[in-house]
């Protein structure tokens, strides 16, 4: 193992802080010498178990390996590693750690590639590789042959999105690998320079960089905030403000601010966005949003789900990352002068909830009702993948697929207050028709909605916690809906 020197130990560096230099050279600087500064990460949690989930299955289905801990020290890690080498153990080494000139890494899996030669597995989460995951096999692969270690193959071990768990526990097949060591040999050229530049950065005093693109790209930098203050106030109303990169344009023109626009320069959509924005008065064409929902006859059922999407499959015949329904509200309109009626359907105990959630859509809605649906194509989809894995139910199922209308397009052809700044969300457009809101909620938003159930499906979940999410659950869920009940109402003239 190469030695380092003092001034390397100092600034010890690692793949991921690399990455963070290669993204920009601030924001290793602060994660170094002003952590504190860093915003807090909601979701980092979350994407944390993850990871960990993920990489400790790709570590169980090698029952062979043997992991190389690091709780005690890295160094006893690193003397553990050359230890097993030398002693020409058959391999695979979980989180096998090496070090070359102050450059630390812990490969996810290592297995051995013939007598002498070795194949590295970084695994991922990801259905792919991307391009910051190259730059990690690359690190990687710079750090272990410059320590001596001959590889035979290096790879990205990314989820296979075709796999189908189809024996409980058999996660054979969950992987795949994209070979890349010719590519990251190709990057780990450069390695010394870039290395040596950033103990160059670290050496000094914090940099300055303006604020872009690389403030999102491949991750959204913690040190954003800290980046941006003390910059001069934008316009009250951005030109980002356009949406689908309408904005894009005006900003490469050296446009910061919307109303430096004309209605003539733009497009229909951006132009009302404008003129709205400008007027401060809503956009609201009745007569059209009445048309477009003519057709949307009684009964009425508006539709909402709530899914997991687990990176590892949970039950039989699902695969990675797929939307399985655990919850739906439904405001059922039932016909003319009749009162509107609300179901919902609650799955948060860890089984499996298709079946149950099948059964409880066909017997709340309607045969011949008009679903309706925001954003319609997520539940279009739920419905179809429902019919595929109930598959005695899906005559029910698509047919009520080729039910659903989507309110969402109505809204953004017909409506737009300044107020939702760009955005027909619902929880956007929501409060610019109504009094009504998300803000009392305990759960907010769908991710807030996964985690809420993870935590009550948890065996660990005691019952006064567990009925307490699914009460938070249920009070979200039925907001959507009633939240696409007023939209409706509010667009036609009726609110």
């Amino acid at each position: 193992m190469t030695q380092t020197s003092s001034r390397s130990r100092r600034f010890g560096l690692s793949k991921s802080r690399i990455t963070a230099f290669e993204q920009c050279p601030r924001r290793l600087w602060l994660a170094i010498h002003n952590s504190g500064a860093a915003m807090v990460d909601e979701n980092a949690e979350a994407r944390f178990a993850t990871g960990h989930s993920v990489g400790g299955l790709a570590c169980a289905l090698h029952p062979g390996g043997v992991m190389i801990e690091a709780e005690l020290s890295l160094q006893a890690a690193l003397a553990r590693t050359a230890e097993l080498i030398e002693a020409r153990h058959p391999g695979p080494l979980f989180e096998a750690t090496f070090q070359h000139d102050g450059v630390l890494v812990r490969v996810d899996i290592m297995s051995r590639a013939g007598r002498r030669a070795w194949h590295v597995a970084e695994v991922k989460s990801a259905t792919g590789p991307k391009d910051y995951h190259l730059g990690d096999l690359a690190t990687q692969v710079w750090v272990m042959e410059e320590a001596g270690v001959a590889l035979a193959g290096a790879a990205i071990r990314h989820i296979d999105i075709g796999f189908v768990l189809e024996r409980e526990g058999d996660y054979t097949g969950l992987f795949a690998d994209a070979e890349l060591l010719g590519e990251a040999r190709d990057i780990a050229r450069h390695r010394p320079g870039v290395v040596a530049a950033a103990r160059r950065v670290l050496a000094g005093e914090e940099p300055v960089r303006d604020m872009g693109d690389h403030c999102s790209t491949p991750f959204a930098c913690e040190f954003a905030e800290w980046c941006g203050k003390g910059l001069p106030a934008g316009p009250e109303w951005p030109v980002a403000i356009l949406p689908n990169g309408g904005w894009k344009k005006w900003a490469a023109k050296g446009v910061t601010d919307l109303l430096e626009l004309e209605e003539t320069a733009l497009s229909p959509r951006h132009a009302r966005i404008l003129t709205a924005t400008r007027d401060g008065a809503p956009w609201h064409d009745v007569a059209g949003a009445r048309a477009a929902m003519a057709a949307w006859s009684l009964p009425r059922a508006f539709l909402d789900f709530e899914t997991i999407n687990p990176a590892i499959p949970r039950w039989i015949g699902t695969r990675p990352y797929q939307q399985v329904p655990f919850q739906f509200s439904l405001h059922l309109e039932p016909g003319e002068g009749q009162p509107m009626t609300h179901h919902e359907f609650l799955r948060a105990d860890g089984s499996d909830p298709r079946r149950a959630c099948a059964e409880a859509l066909i017997a709340v809605i309607p045969p011949d009702a008009t679903v309706i649906a925001y954003n319609a194509g997520f539940e279009k989809r739920v419905l179809r993948e429902l019919a595929r894995d109930v598959p005695d139910l899906a005559e029910a199922l698509l047919a009520m697929e080729a039910r659903t209308v989507d309110l969402l397009p109505i809204a953004r052809e017909h409506w737009y207050h300044r107020d939702q700044r760009g955005s027909w969300s619902i929880k956007a457009v929501l409060p610019t028709l109504s009094e009504l809101g998300y803000d009392g909620l305990e759960v907010k938003d769908g991710g807030n909605a996964q985690e809420a159930w993870l935590e009550a499906a948890d065996p660990a979940c005691s019952p006064d916690r567990r009925w307490a999410l699914e009460e938070a659950l249920k009070a979200y869920c039925a907001r959507d809906t009633w939240a696409m009940v007023v939209v409706m109402r509010a667009l036609a003239g009726q609110g």
